[in-house]
């Protein structure tokens, strides 16, 4: 698409594009019905940056927040275990079980992320959330080496689920189940020999799993634990990731949403003035639908809630106006966030 025709914010196009997968979830998504929590996120999200989350009516607003709420994991009844407990990520999940079928029910680490965000960014005081339990379900999916896995159930464990954990626990503000030390020598360990870092030690470098790690550590006030000279690196290795927009890995094409994932971790480097600006905004509008709303991850593609999102947020992070700014770590605007402290002095004014 020509960029000319279509440098302007289609504002009222995006809007609606994330109000219908609130109302519906389209076929070519049914295969991610088991984790419509992260489509909700994206679109609630969506939504807030653009500064429209007035979209969503009451009504409405309270429905999704009972959803949200009907897919927490509480404690088992006889024997008071909070190991399983977080957010599923569907209601087509395990929801309704028999007592003696109910082990089977658990928590995964980024629905109980992304569900956390929908309730900060919907005004939900948290107040029905079982923080002693979430905090117990993070603590019983750490590792030996220091990262995460994603649930119980069986599940890989890498630098995705570390940041989940650390978003989970700063935003509950109880740090008890999350082993800071273990968790930076993690990441530490994972720092590639080109200073990008990788999902698990040892690993290729990524565009996302560099912003996980570096979120985790700022999260954590832990960046001070990097060398200089890893600073330095890091910084090199993702202002190069720039060619028009932002690649995740050296040698392969630009994708919209590095524009954030990138992006956000310039930021949280304070290198992003570093970049260029321009570029990276034309890039991500050559991949925008005007008529219909959203943004693809290539020019001429079909557009999906997450490039849409975190195109838009990457659009956030270099000053677009129309937007309402982000908090790169937690991956949310900046008018949740200052939700979530109101939240945290409430907490302790009570404790």
């Amino acid at each position: 698409m020509n960029y000319e025709e279509n440098k302007i914010m289609a504002h009222r196009q995006h809007v609606k594009y994330f109000m219908r997968f609130l109302n519906i979830l389209p076929s070519s998504l049914s295969s991610h019905d088991t984790t419509r929590v992260t489509i909700a996120y994206f679109s609630v999200s969506g939504l807030d940056v653009l500064g429209a989350i007035s979209s969503v009516s009451i009504d409405l607003r309270s429905r999704i927040i009972e959803w949200i709420y009907r897919l927490q994991v509480n404690p088992d009844k006889s024997s008071g275990d909070m190991s399983m407990c977080g957010f599923q990520g569907s209601s087509t999940i395990n929801i309704e079980l028999d007592p003696p079928n109910n082990h089977f029910r658990c928590g995964h680490l980024a629905m109980t992320y992304t569900g956390l965000c929908i309730l900060l960014s919907l005004g939900d005081d948290l107040s029905r959330v079982n923080r002693k339990a979430l905090v117990e379900g993070v603590k019983a999916l750490q590792t030996e080496e220091g990262n995460f896995a994603a649930t119980l159930s069986g599940c890989e464990s890498d630098m995705r689920f570390v940041y989940c954990a650390a978003c989970i626990s700063y935003m509950l503000n109880d740090w008890s189940g999350f082993n800071i030390e273990s968790a930076t020598n993690y990441i530490i360990k994972s720092i590639g020999y080109d200073y990008g870092i990788a999902q698990c030690p040892e690993l290729e470098s990524h565009g996302g799993t560099t912003f996980c790690a570096l979120a985790t550590l700022s999260l954590t006030n832990q960046l001070d634990k990097l060398s200089e000279q890893q600073v330095e690196g890091l910084k090199r290795w993702l202002l190069f990731r720039q060619v028009d927009g932002f690649q995740g890995r050296p040698n392969k094409p630009v994708d919209t949403c590095y524009s954030f994932w990138v992006g956000a971790s310039l930021k949280i480097l304070d290198a992003l003035q570093y970049s260029n600006y321009g570029s990276n905004r034309r890039y991500v509008y050559e991949t925008q639908d005007s008529v219909v709303g959203g943004f693809s991850k290539w020019p001429d593609t079909c557009t999906d809630p997450m490039h849409t999102y975190l195109g838009l947020a990457g659009l956030s992070l270099i000053g677009e106006s129309g937007l309402l700014e982000i908090e790169p770590t937690l991956n949310i605007t900046k008018r949740a966030y200052e939700h979530l402290k109101s939240l945290h002095e409430k907490w302790a004014s009570e404790s």
